[in-house]
């Protein structure tokens, strides 16, 4: 009740006020030279969205919505505007946020797990996939933490994390409810999925788009000179993040012992043997898209389709479906079409002046701005908006950035920083795949993503600087 009426007689006023004044304000008091209406506009429901998320004073898939809602009256071509105002958002864009093709991939993912979970398949993977790590609940996190970041480096984050959950389950129901290792199990997912990625160029988009801007200005980054200085910054965060988690949410009970016994209501049938197949075809072709040219979106909806087709998944199993989630998700991706599409993140950009920095400045700047933009857009629309403007500031400053590696270090250390965006349910989507759990509270993900965000980058700059690419 307390934290109620703080939330509804302290937070709630100070939200109203900051996002009233934003809106208000003279467009000159921004600093950023031509902010057109609609831009004023999108940074006064950014800010709304961003502190509805932090205090939690709704629910986080209310704030979704309404952000859209605002953002289809305040900034589209169909809502209370004009073309006078600026760029406006195509109407269709945003309210193509509800059904994103990342949307599928959780949906997808979602029906994985619920079908998984029906026929005792997640009792099986978990029991497999967790016996080297022991009975040991801090061993068993530790496992959790490494299965993840291996799987992460070689296919999609998110389909990792939604494959994962399949076998979560399991494992927290050995755990007492009121224990903080559920916690630390649940946050593991995307933590360990985020950082995994950074590991080989393939782990992540923006690994690519900074390889490839360095291709395409004749500097050559390989596979394994990437992992060389990449994989030991994962192993190192890793167990950071297990010592950080076990901190924060240490398993409640001693000598608890996770051990996953067979369910005596499942029995291997036909099902189990289709459900097990279409798993591991799933996981095949996510591993080897870049072979097979199917996108992992598109990949998440086999399952669907094949339980769906044979009468695995049926009518009342839509209700065990975290819509939620799905909602909430959707209200981040509308905040990065409306930043990108009005022009807001090209132009914040350009109004930050690299050209009079050193060259540490710019690395520095360059790296928090690439993390902070990361929680709030994809990642992969952070690192295409930093990168050409960082590679054209790090070949103009190409003395200053001698002796630190040169541009390559710049680009390399901003495709760095976005793997350790993970503030925010919204930030990447196995953040949201594990606020899917319930178990996790956003101020909690919040002070996590903090610690892990700063350390991580810290230490990617430390490395990527000491032991810079040839």
């Amino acid at each position: 009740m307390k934290n109620l009426n703080v939330k509804l007689h302290i937070l709630a006023p100070l939200t109203a006020i900051v996002v009233l004044s934003l809106w208000f304000l003279p467009s000159t008091a921004f600093g950023i030279e031509g902010l057109t209406i609609v831009q004023q506009r999108t940074i006064a429901i950014f800010c709304y969205a961003a502190l509805m998320w932090m205090f939690e004073i709704i629910p986080a898939w209310a704030t979704s919505v309404t952000t859209i809602v605002f953002l289809l009256l305040a900034v589209s071509n169909k809502g209370l505007t004009n073309p006078e105002m600026g760029m406006l958002v195509n109407f269709r864009e945003l309210m193509a946020s509800f059904a994103d093709p990342i949307i599928m991939l959780f949906l997808g993912g979602f029906v994985l797990a619920i079908a998984a979970s029906k026929v005792g398949l997640d009792i099986v993977l978990a029991r497999v996939m967790l016996k080297p790590f022991g009975t040991n609940p801090k061993w068993v996190l530790l496992g959790f933490l490494t299965l993840i970041s291996v799987m992460s480096m070689f296919m999609s984050n998110t389909a990792t994390a939604a494959m994962m959950l399949a076998f979560l389950a399991p494992v927290l129901r050995t755990l007492p409810v009121d224990g903080g290792g559920r916690v630390s199990l649940a946050m593991s997912i995307p933590i360990a999925a985020n950082i995994g990625g950074l590991g080989t160029p393939i782990g992540t988009p923006p690994n690519a788009i900074a390889i490839g801007q360095l291709a395409a200005m004749d500097i050559n980054v390989g596979f394994g000179s990437w992992m060389i200085r990449m994989v030991p910054v994962v192993i190192i965060m890793i167990l950071f993040a297990w010592w950080l988690l076990m901190f924060l949410f240490p398993f409640k009970a001693k000598n608890v012992k996770i051990v996953i016994q067979p369910d005596e209501h499942h029995h291997i049938g036909w099902e189990f043997w289709v459900v097990t197949c279409t798993f591991i075809v799933t996981i095949l072709l996510w591993m080897t898209g870049e072979l097979t040219h199917l996108n992992s979106n598109v990949v998440a909806l086999i399952p669907f389709a094949v339980f769906a087709l044979i009468g695995i998944f049926k009518k009342e199993d839509f209700e065990k479906i975290d819509w939620h989630v799905l909602w909430m998700v959707a209200g981040g991706f509308a905040i990065g079409t409306a930043l990108s599409k009005t022009g807001l993140a090209a132009a914040l950009v350009e109004a930050i002046p690299f050209g009079s920095w050193s060259a540490i400045a710019v690395l520095i700047i360059a790296g928090l701005l690439g993390w902070l933009l990361s929680n709030f857009i994809s990642h992969s629309s952070a690192a295409n908006l930093l990168v050409p403007i960082l590679a054209v500031v790090g070949t103009a400053m190409s003395e200053q950035f001698g002796a630190f590696g040169g541009v390559t270090t710049l680009l390399v250390c901003v495709a760095a920083s976005t793997s350790f965006a993970m503030l925010l349910p919204i930030s990447t989507p196995p953040n949201a795949i594990a606020c899917s759990t319930g178990l996790i509270k956003t101020k909690d993900m919040t002070k996590v993503g903090l610690i892990i965000g700063l350390v991580g980058i810290a230490l990617a700059y430390a490395v990527i600087i000491i032991f810079p690419f040839a």
